[in-house]
């Protein structure tokens, strides 16, 4: 399964895979890598087919994160229920900026 994203006006949307785990997460990482390396830093991941993201998932999303300019954070949307009680249950709901579901 591929990754796709849109441009939105300077802010790439990355749609992500239904599970983010240790067989899905090094394309993630590769492609969140290379749209860094682009110089894209406002980057908006679309959770809305997710349903599961494991530790390895989780990796890969803090290790973005840092690379980020200061100031900058990961946005992420359309978390469902489950999806979003892994961030808050790991305290990482600070680190990133978590917008309201939405579907």
């Amino acid at each position: 399964m591929e990754l796709t994203w849109i441009d939105a006006d300077g802010k790439i949307i990355v749609s992500l895979f239904e599970r983010i785990d240790g067989n899905t997460s090094p394309s993630l990482e590769k492609a969140l890598s290379e749209l860094l390396n682009q110089g894209y830093t406002s980057i908006v991941l679309d959770f809305l087919k997710t349903s599961y993201v494991s530790s390895a998932g989780l990796r890969v999303l803090l290790g973005t994160a840092k690379k980020l300019p200061k100031g900058k954070k990961l946005e992420l949307i359309n978390l469902n229920s489950n999806v979003y009680k892994v961030f808050k249950l790991t305290g990482l709901t600070t680190i990133f900026d978590i917008l309201p579901y939405s579907g």
